[in-house]
């Protein structure tokens, strides 16, 4: 046996008896520096996504285990020998890894959560196309396993397809169905994409570089490095958001396959990916009216068929498939006349009026007055009417000042939106 594997078996069996852990208290979590925001953006998506869980997960006993170098090289290797995508470990890997298991802990539980749901999907379609099933991983760096995940960048879904990359695969797009966050087409589509990346570079750590910037930016950074292939040594050649995707893919790989190790536990989805199933309706329906007649609640509704955008199921003579429950499934068919007998409602002036100032489904937030801002303006901003903004802030005087904190309620999306930093990944 040579030197390194028995090494790798020594520290195989030392692994579970805990020798190389140094548990430190959630409190004195060490803040990463020099990271790509994306990452952050797309975890921080996670905190208002409630409907997928029935509980959350928890830390075991109140602290965060951390490893040496050498403890996270072997376990990465490990990854490694069993997948064609090479998993290396580094000062770059390293930096993910403390953001997921230290910093982000309880997005890295709903993730585990998430993932419950999702990879199976991903695994059935990554087989069918025979690809390596370790790229299930890249969603987790996309979206955060989220389906409503929007960037800034206006890439949306699981996989983060902008409109006209999701059009080069037939994902349908108009005003009331999104496919881009179709679960299962835009998985499909996303093996498309990499199947075709692939036959570009015929290198899968190129691929998700590519993946990210687009394949004229890899290119390009090749023939500026002079040729170089390699994606470590063509790193500085690469935009920052395509330099931090490699790393933040091992690193996401590593977490969702060792977050035991970490202390860290999966929160529990409403439903397995099995437990679900659809329903073809050919006319107008809105995911309200279903929520009215069955125990589904809305919220949940939006999350199963995130490509409805509006809430809205269109009229389509082919039909259109809508995703319930098993468990629901039932009751919806003995109430699916009720249901479809339900006319979307459309609101009025005087609605919206008598409306104005509702705090349902919204989230608090603060804003402070910078130069420029004018009632109308953070309106805009925060989606939202100047009514709600008055009813919201009783007394307030139309003549804002500098500095002053006006309370407003904002939609679950739209406070994800305000989070964000306007840079890239």
């Amino acid at each position: 046996m040579r030197s390194h594997q028995l090494l790798i078996a020594i520290i195989a069996v030392a692994l579970p008896l805990g020798v190389w852990s140094n548990p430190t208290p959630t409190g004195g979590a060490i803040r990463s520096r020099g990271i790509g925001c994306g990452i952050i953006q797309n975890l921080d998506s996670l905190k208002n996504l409630t409907a997928p869980f029935t509980s959350t997960g928890h830390n075991t006993d109140g602290t965060y285990p951390t490893f040496p170098d050498l403890v996270y090289e072997v376990r990465i290797a490990a990854i490694d020998n069993l997948s064609p995508i090479e998993f290396d470990y580094n000062e770059h890997v390293k930096r993910y890894i403390d953001i997921y298991s230290i910093e982000r802990r309880e997005q890295v539980s709903q993730m585990l959560g998430l993932a419950q749901l999702y990879f199976p999907l991903f695994d059935e379609l990554l087989d069918k196309y025979q690809l390596p099933l370790e790229l299930k991983y890249l969603a987790v760096v996309e979206s955060a396993l989220n389906p409503l995940a929007v960037s800034t960048s206006g890439a949306v879904g699981l996989w983060q397809f902008k409109i006209n990359t999701g059009r080069m695969f037939d994902l349908e797009v108009n005003s009331y169905i999104d496919e881009r966050m179709d679960p299962e087409k835009s998985t499909e589509a996303a093996c498309l994409y990499l199947k075709y990346l692939y036959r570009i570079f015929n290198d899968w750590h190129l691929v998700m570089a590519a993946y990210n910037a687009g394949p004229g930016v890899v290119r390009n950074a090749i023939f500026r490095s002079g040729g170089e292939t390699n994606f470590w040594k063509l790193l500085n050649h690469l935009p920052e958001a395509a330099q931090n995707y490699v790393p933040a893919f091992v690193a996401a790989a590593y977490i969702m396959q060792h977050a035991h190790e970490h202390n860290i536990v999966s929160a529990m989805p409403t439903a397995q990916y099995m437990e679900t199933d659809t329903v073809v309706v050919t006319k107008t329906v809105t995911l309200q009216a279903i929520a009215q007649h069955t125990n589904i609640p809305v919220d949940y509704l939006r999350f199963l068929n995130p490509k409805y955008r509006r809430g809205v199921v269109p009229e389509n003579d082919k039909g259109n498939s809508i995703r319930l429950p098993i468990s629901e499934v039932q009751n919806y068919l003995e109430h699916e006349q009720d249901i479809l007998g339900s006319t979307p409602s459309h609101m009025t002036f005087h609605d919206i009026l008598a409306k104005a100032g509702s705090t349902e489904n919204r989230v608090r937030t603060i804003h402070i007055v910078q130069p420029g801002d004018y009632l109308h303006k953070i309106a805009v901003r925060y989606n939202c009417t100047i009514d709600d903004i008055n009813i919201w802030n009783s007394n307030m005087s139309p003549d804002l000042a500098i500095g002053q904190q006006i309370t407003l309620w904002v939609d679950k999306q739209t406070y994800d939106l305000i989070q964000l930093p306007t840079v890239g990944f």
